[in-house]
């Protein structure tokens, strides 16, 4: 069974770790980049969720596991709230899957 992990600042990942998710807590885009290759690694980590503020640090890295089956890296909104990269990404991803703009019209 796979598990889930989360990246972000640190008031971001606490509610996930009550939860049981691997939370790694971070503070520099570098850490974050660590934690996140870190996670990838381990072989029973399914999705890593990742903050808004964070992911859009390094980008470059989380685009190495985009075409990848596991673990699948999903942009959330962190304590600021939804900065709208989630939803970007989201939107491109279902373009280009589909070749159209099917959920945003």
């Amino acid at each position: 069974m796979y598990k889930i992990a989360v990246i972000g600042d640190r008031d971001s990942v606490l509610g996930y770790m009550a939860l049981g998710f691997a939370a790694r807590p971070v503070s520099d885009p570098d850490e974050a980049a660590s934690a996140l290759h870190a996670l990838a690694r381990i072989g029973d980590i399914g999705v890593i969720f990742i903050t808004e503020d964070i992911a859009c640090q390094i980008e470059e890295d989380i685009a190495k596991y985009k075409d990848k089956l596991t673990p699948a890296i999903v942009p959330i909104p962190g304590r600021q709230g939804s900065t709208g990269y989630g939803m970007a990404n989201l939107k491109n991803a279902a373009l280009r899957a589909t070749g159209s703009n099917v959920l945003f019209d």
